[in-house]
């Protein structure tokens, strides 16, 4: 219990009681239950978007979606994946990267990966809902911070941290393979639960046997890439492969989609 009341007090807003001195591995090993976390959101989303397509058209209803998402987890991921982008686009050494990385101050590129990743949100989710059933569309919204959230965990446990401080080094440091195994498991079992009861079994293949292994893909890419770069992950990177394995995820759900339409 303790272990997730720290991965929901990090990943998002909601007001949690306060656990006292918390160790390092206690704090960095909980990447196991952010794929717990991210059901919480998912269901939140899907009640959400529920209730607001009886009174809103789609559009609307996916608008406040991505803000909902947004807004769960303060902004973080976003001003991680802004901070990420200002740093790939300058053209200094490692150094000077990591410290534009820290900096508050949002660069012209930042600006241009939040707001395209907004919009991309948006769009891929009326995408989604025009092209599928009510159910599928559920299925998808709920999974979208499962699955992304997930996609986390291979990259901190493949990954080496560019700092020697910060939130980063710590699920680097203490998600080992137990972590990741137990992660991959809880997510494939939501997966498998919720393909099963909102939709049916044949679902299950796209998300388990497709869209995780190019998320798992994308994460491993991630780390070598960020290792090129910044020789290492941070916690902003974790932030932007959230937000990318978002987007990846949604793209993946449109093409399936048409492929089955």
């Amino acid at each position: 219990m303790k272990k997730l009341i720290l991965a929901f007090q990090f990943l998002t807003i909601v007001p949690v009681k306060d656990l006292g001195e918390v160790s390092e591995e206690d704090m960095g090993s909980t990447t196991v239950l952010f794929p717990v976390v991210g059901f919480a959101e998912g269901i939140l989303l899907a009640f959400c978007a529920t209730v607001f397509l009886k009174v809103f058209p789609v559009e609307l209803t996916n608008a406040l979606l991505v803000l909902i998402l947004a807004v769960m987890n303060g902004g973080l991921h976003l001003d991680g994946l802004s901070d990420t982008f200002d740093a790939i686009a300058s053209r200094g050494d490692t150094e000077k990267k990591l410290s534009i990385m820290k900096d508050s101050t949002v660069g012209p590129m930042g600006v241009i990966a939040i707001v395209m990743t907004l919009l991309l949100k948006y769009v891929l989710l009326n995408a989604v809902y025009l092209q599928s059933s009510f159910a599928v569309y559920c299925l998808a919204v709920i999974s979208v911070p499962i699955l992304s959230r997930w996609a986390m965990v291979p990259a901190a446990h493949y990954s080496e941290s560019a700092r020697q401080d910060g939130l980063g080094r710590l699920f680097i440091k203490h998600t080992a393979r137990k972590e990741l195994i137990s992660a991959t498991i809880i997510a494939i079992g939501l997966m498998t639960a919720l393909s099963v009861i909102i939709v049916q079994f044949s679902y299950l293949m796209f998300y388990v046997m497709f869209a995780m292994p190019v998320l798992y893909a994308l994460s491993f890419g991630a780390v070598w890439g960020f290792k090129k770069l910044f020789s290492g992950m941070t916690g902003d990177s974790f932030g932007a492969v959230n937000e990318i394995a978002v987007l990846v995820f949604l793209m993946m759900v449109v093409v399936n989609n048409a492929t089955l339409g």
